[in-house]
């Protein structure tokens, strides 16, 4: 063993780089490729909420902040928290990006050896975390219609389970789980003491039915959201985080010592945000997605998503690997299924991107679905 490999923390050998950066490395030689692929909205952060920032960094508040956050902003913030549940033991706080808060979340939660219950597909982060927090993933598959069949939560429990993460609209599937399955996580997690992590970083991006947190259904979920999907602030590292307030003030105490604060000129930006309509970049998102599952549905098996802007295919022939190899091709960026799962048999599409862009996709994904490997 070399001396650099001496080096390196045993926490880090059970997960390697994300399969995504890997795949961008695979088609680093396409010229203005058909991206299909990135999690991020193709629009700009509208202008309103970029003034407010520019404004911020003009007028010198570039510094630390408190470590909840910004006063107004994480006021503002628990004002809508407390209007929409009026839970008396909830307490919001200001972090640096969803991915931030749900860093923060686990390693305040979670000791070595415990487990962690998570819906299988699942987003890329959630393993990774559980490993550097020395726990152990437990994956509960939701295929193939992406439902929570409740008994085979209930059966992966056991006295080490410590956390559930539930997270809808989901990333990869885009499907939003129905109220009667948040509510059955909720109350399930309530009745065995385990605590719940509810990721509504896409609670803004639902096209179908009104939104539904587990918070509804339990006073002592952790909720996370943020502004990076919501207002294409993917850059800006700005999410929050609300719950109890005991485990509130520990997450606090683990962001005091590693991510700080959250950047200053980002927070005066959200505190704009807030107060902007997305609507209409809402419904641009569902007319996106109406036009994909339309160009691609009599080639593709699809489970419809309510939300987000991913739709999960199943796989029309081969493998993830070949598919993915096929499209790049073509000049087509999408991102194989098990990436995000202990299965081979999806792939993922972003329709986050123009409707030129869009509709080149999908002249290239009927193409090879009929070529085949």
């Amino acid at each position: 063993m070399s001396l650099f490999e001496n080096w390196i923390a045993d926490r880090t050998r059970n997960f390697d780089s994300s399969g995504i950066r890997k795949m961008f490395d695979l088609a680093a030689k396409l010229e203005d490729p058909i991206n299909l692929s990135i999690g991020q909205p193709d629009f700009d952060v509208p202008p309103p909420i970029k003034e407010e920032m520019i404004r911020a960094i003009q007028d010198g508040k570039n510094g630390y902040t408190l470590t909840q956050g910004i006063t107004p902003l994480r006021e503002k913030i628990q004002g809508i928290v407390d209007d929409q549940w009026g839970h008396s033991d909830r307490q919001a706080f200001v972090c640096s990006g969803t991915s931030g808060g749900l860093m923060l979340s686990i390693m305040a939660t979670v000791n070595p050896g415990d487990e962690v219950i998570y819906f299988d597909p699942f987003f890329v982060m959630y393993p990774a975390i559980i490993e550097l927090a020395q726990g152990k993933s437990v994956p509960v598959s939701i295929y193939p219609d992406f439902k929570i069949d409740i008994e085979k939560v209930r059966d992966a429990i056991t006295d080490k389970t410590k956390l559930i993460i539930l997270n809808s609209p989901s990333n990869p599937t885009g499907v939003c789980f129905s109220e009667s399955e948040i509510k059955a996580v909720a109350e399930l997690a309530a009745e065995k003491g385990i605590c719940l992590v509810s990721d509504e970083i896409y609670s803004k991006f639902v096209y179908d039915e009104p939104y539904v947190s587990a918070a509804k259904f339990n006073p002592d979920a952790i909720v996370i959201d943020g502004f990076s999907k919501t207002y294409a602030m993917t850059g800006l590292r700005l999410g929050f985080v609300h719950g109890p307030k005991k485990l509130v003030e520990t997450m606090l105490k683990i962001q005091q010592y590693t991510f700080v604060c959250a950047p200053a000129p980002a927070q005066w930006a959200g505190l704009a945000a807030l107060d902007y309509d997305m609507t209409p970049y809402v419904n641009s998102y569902r007319a996106k997605r109406d036009r994909l599952i339309e160009g691609i549905g009599d080639k593709y098996e699809i489970v419809k998503p309510g939300g987000a802007f991913y739709v999960f295919p199943k796989l029309p022939w081969g493998d993830g690997q070949s598919f993915v190899e096929k499209a790049i091709d073509n000049n087509l960026m999408v991102i194989p299924g098990n990436i995000f799962s202990g299965q081979d048999t999806h792939f993922r599409i972003s329709y986050a991107a123009s409707e030129e862009k869009l509709e080149a996709g999908i002249e290239v994904l009927n193409r090879i679905a009929e070529e085949g490997a």
